[in-house]
């Protein structure tokens, strides 16, 4: 099995994973800990870069974070949060299982057609930078809408 099918592999079942997580936190007040800390765990991931065989050209860079940035728009446009009990939810989205998998599929295809041209590593390497590029404006974009939220609440507390 070449490496392309297993990463593929274990893109979906991350995929899944991220429903499982997104579901599980619908049911629990939110906070500024739980918005910011996966994209702070994910940065580990850059230690990929170290090793030459996944380092990127400057144009793979670009094409890597335009990308995320743009399927990023897609996820702030279905984070949104509600108080309830005195307390913050992320508003659970129907909307959101379909663009996640949508996201997987277009990813999946994106990659199974980049394999033929771009190295694996250098294709491991776009991939990771698209997804941290894709979580990062989507969980700041989350903490401000969170702060705004917070501070409402505190504004209606005293």
């Amino acid at each position: 099995m070449n490496y392309v099918v297993i990463s593929s592999i274990g893109a979906v079942f991350m995929g899944i994973l991220a429903l499982f997580v997104r579901m599980k936190a619908a049911k629990k007040p939110t906070s500024v800990k739980k918005i910011i800390m996966p994209p702070v765990f994910m940065s580990s991931g850059a230690l990929m870069y170290v090793v030459p065989q996944f380092r990127l050209t400057p144009m793979e860079i670009l094409e890597a974070v335009v990308l995320g940035m743009l399927f990023s728009i897609l996820l702030i446009k279905t984070s949104k949060f509600e108080i309830r009990d005195h307390d913050i939810y992320l508003k659970r989205s129907k909307a959101f299982f379909f663009i996640l998998a949508g996201l997987l599929v277009i990813r999946l295809g994106l990659k199974s057609i980049l394999s033929s041209t771009i190295d694996f590593g250098q294709l491991s390497g776009m991939f990771f930078l698209l997804a941290f590029s894709m979580i990062v404006p989507w969980r700041f974009a989350m903490y401000l809408s969170y702060k705004k939220l917070y501070k409402e609440l505190q504004k209606n507390e005293h």
